[in-house]
């Protein structure tokens, strides 16, 4: 059984910052993508960047310059650095992990929300 659990959301102010931390556990073997989706209220989930195994990073163009994603100092963590947040980047926050070979495994957080006041 595979676990991710998030952490560091909260309210900020616009132009403020906020860290989400992300942890995975369990069996977890050949890590492949490990990333951050959001949603929010009436709208898809989306792609907020995320981190290859082998350390290459992707992110969504609204998201360049003001997010950064990395892999924690534990093994199996990654987090999201969110700079001159907007009351646009107002959402729940998903951690998403990605497993396995040919057919990998898709797992996901529970979701912390952030909230950006103008």
């Amino acid at each position: 059984q595979v676990q991710l659990v998030e952490s560091g959301g909260g309210l900020v102010q616009a132009g403020g910052s906020l860290r989400l931390s992300c942890a995975a556990s369990g069996s977890i073997f050949s890590i492949n993508v490990m990333g951050w989706y959001r949603q929010a209220p009436g709208k898809q989930r989306e792609l907020v960047a995320s981190i290859r195994s082998d350390g290459v990073t992707n992110y969504a163009d609204s998201k360049k310059g003001r997010f950064t994603i990395s892999r924690g100092n534990a093994k199996n963590t990654v987090n999201l650095q969110m700079n001159s947040l907007e009351p646009e980047d107002t959402a729940v926050y998903y951690c998403k992990l990605s497993v396995g070979g040919t057919y990998p495994t898709n797992y996901w957080g529970q979701g912390t929300q952030v909230t950006v006041s103008s």
